[in-house]
């Protein structure tokens, strides 16, 4: 062949200054895309040979890719024994269309304006990201074709090439990077090889990491031991390097699920997430109708449920990592798991709003959502037994998953479980019934045990609510189902009200005692076992609170110099809480006996005040002065009964 040289037709003057602005975000792009372009030409062949229009040499019976890094001449080579081409292929793939999805690529980053993340995968960049790093690139390739000429094509700056003959013998294509000076202070051996495993390290093709400067090292190393042999007489036996794969061309989503171990799932999830607890169980998806889909979806261990969601759901395209956590393929609830999705159909070089509107894409996140939600009905089905041990590792993602897509709360409400302070699992219908309709919580069993016992002795089975996540969620219930609603303990009391004659007497008594007059004081006859007071806090009123937590540290922030930054929430969200007396305890009883007699009216006072300061202990609202008033108290009650 004669050599020739020529020019690309440009229609934009700024596609490599926008090319390279990659290299600031994407230093490592590059590797990706040509690491694919090789395992994409391998595909090729590989298929051609199946089709019997492609024979496949015994000295390359094996398909793999080779990257090299030659830190002498600071090249990075990318070499495959995969489909070829001709010099012919060369002016079309290479001079036209790879610059026109190059040039595609420019288009739509434009119009993303200076948002990097704007387009998905970058994919599509492909050959031409090679300039991101170089100041030349050289395509050596063969084509599979009989009797086809090998080539060369060189660039110094994409814009002008040269085509030349090559001395090429077997099939493939070799791309050489001449590194650029800026490139080099980035890119060494160690780069390479942690960007190869970063997005390649599933490529479906053998990679192979050549490093010539340990090549090199090695070789004298082995001369070093030959001379030495021979001194000495001995017998040289050299040690020749040994490359292996630095990939994993199969991994487990590849396989049938029905030829899966749980010990190879669990070591899978081990190797990707770095996470040495067992996962609690998984979801293969396979399948190739209406679209191609593979990949595993790991529920985790969630100890800290605040932990980064950072890379947790891990989307590939053909075995080539794409990105983490792309909201508009999967539902950000979803990545409260963990997993690796490979989305063979995925469109790569578009837009995220374009994602959005991709009729593909929805189809694709209708049926990953289908497919967790089958997985968890299949499990409280079957196996509810295990479903009860997962849920307080799930229960967040289930409940924050209902509250963010319509889809999944339609297929997981009746299997939602909330948690009994008796430690028994039931769903929302086992809690109710046509007759009781009202579901009793409790935010600390423990500190409410009063209260609980109260409720459990009205025929309530009382549940925990005690994560973060619940008050939103209760509201969400009820505005779901607006016939349930849920109450705390503390939000009823049950018992026979007193007169009007009764309460007023004990109002004015404790009103007068606590040094309150505004407080609210009710009376109801409770039961002899139970305290002697307690605190009653409505529902509505307790949720206001929760709101007010939330105003403030805006509150602090915005408050002016010696403003009480609380004042305008105090009228905002006002603390209405309730003391009632139970007319039933014996204390009660002889505590009004002993205000009636009129000489032990101080006596009264201080021993209705601690009755005061235990209610609200029980409640979990006593603030630190009341305590401490509360504690000092109880000792000189402990004294007086040691003194008789």
């Amino acid at each position: 062949m004669e050599a020739k040289s020529g020019k690309i037709s440009v229609t934009t003057e700024n596609i490599f200054p926008v090319i390279r602005q990659w290299l600031y975000e994407d230093k490592d792009i590059f590797v990706r895309e040509l690491v694919s372009n090789c395992a994409d030409a391998i595909a090729k062949h590989r298929r051609l040979v199946e089709l019997g229009k492609a024979e496949k040499e015994p000295d390359t019976a094996d398909y793999k890719i080779t990257v090299t890094y030659d830190d002498d001449n600071k090249t990075i080579s990318f070499e495959d024994n995969g489909i070829g081409m001709t010099e012919n292929e060369v002016e079309k793939y290479i001079n036209q269309i790879a610059f026109s999805g190059a040039l595609d690529f420019v288009t739509k980053y434009q119009q993303e304006s200076t948002d990097k993340t704007g387009i998905i995968g970058h994919f599509g960049l492909g050959f031409y990201s090679a300039f991101m790093v170089a100041d030349e690139v050289t395509i050596d390739t063969k084509s599979f074709m009989e009797d086809s000429e090998p080539v060369i094509w060189k660039s110094n700056d994409g814009m002008d090439y040269e085509i030349l003959p090559s001395e090429k013998k077997s099939r493939g294509t070799v791309i050489t990077l001449k590194l650029s000076e800026d490139a080099i202070k980035i890119f060494d051996s160690a780069t390479i090889r942690m960007t190869i495993r970063k997005y390649c390290y599933f490529a479906p093709a053998d990679i192979f990491f050549v490093d010539t400067k340990s090549d090199r090292l090695h070789e004298e190393a082995e001369e070093k031991r030959k001379k030495e042999a021979e001194e000495k007489g001995e017998t040289f036996t050299p040690s020749p390097v040994s490359y292996v794969p630095v990939n994993n061309k199969s991994p487990l989503w590849t396989k049938k699920p029905s030829e899966c171990t749980d010990s190879e799932y669990k070591q899978f999830y081990h190797s990707v997430f770095n996470d040495g607890r067992d996962p609690l169980f998984w979801i293969h998806l396979n399948m190739d109708y209406p679209f191609t889909l593979q990949g595993i979806l790991y529920f985790p261990k969630t100890d800290n449920i605040y932990q980064s969601l950072e890379g947790r759901i891990k989307i590939y395209n053909h075995q080539i990592f794409v990105a983490d956590n792309i909201e508009e393929i999967i539902p950000d609830f979803l990545f409260l798991l963990q997993g690796c999705l490979d989305c063979s159909d995925l469109p790569l070089n578009v837009s995220r709003s374009a994602l959005q509107q991709d009729e593909y894409v929805k189809k694709l996140s209708g049926h990953i959502i289908k497919k967790v939600s089958d997985k968890l009905n299949d499990l409280f089905k079957k196996q509810r037994e295990d479903f009860e041990k997962y849920w307080s590792d799930i229960s967040v993602f289930v409940k924050y998953g209902m509250m963010k897509e319509e889809k999944f709360f339609e297929k997981v409400e009746k299997i939602c479980l909330f948690n009994t302070v008796d430690g028994k699992f039931k769903t929302l219908e086992e809690l109710t019934s046509e007759d009781k309709k009202t579901v009793r919580y409790t935010t600390d069993p423990k500190a409410q045990a009063a209260y609980v016992e109260m409720s459990k002795n009205d025929g309530y089975e009382v549940i925990v609510m005690d994560q973060e996540i619940d008050n939103n969620f209760m509201s969400y219930m009820e505005m779901k189902k607006p016939d349930i609603k849920f109450k705390r303990v503390d939000s009823e009391l049950s018992g026979k009200e007193s007169d009007e004659e009764t309460k007023k007497s004990l109002r004015e008594f404790f009103r007068k005692a606590v040094g309150d007059s505004k407080l609210d004081v009710e009376a109801k006859a409770m039961g002899k076992d139970s305290m002697p007071a307690l605190i009653r806090e409505s529902e509505e009123n307790r949720r206001m609170q929760e709101m007010r937590k939330q105003y403030e540290q805006f509150a602090r922030m915005t408050a002016k110099d010696g403003e009480d930054p609380y004042a305008k929430l105090d009228e905002m969200f006002p603390l209405i809480q309730e003391l009632v007396i139970n007319t039933d305890s014996p204390v009660i009883s002889k505590l009004t006996a002993m205000k009636s007699m009129g000489t032990k009216e101080e006596e009264a006072d201080r021993l209705a005040q601690h009755i005061y300061d235990q209610a609200k202990l029980a409640h979990g609202s006593l603030d630190s002065e009341g305590l401490q008033r509360f504690l000092q108290y109880n000792s000189e009650l402990l004294g007086n009964m040691l003194d008789k």
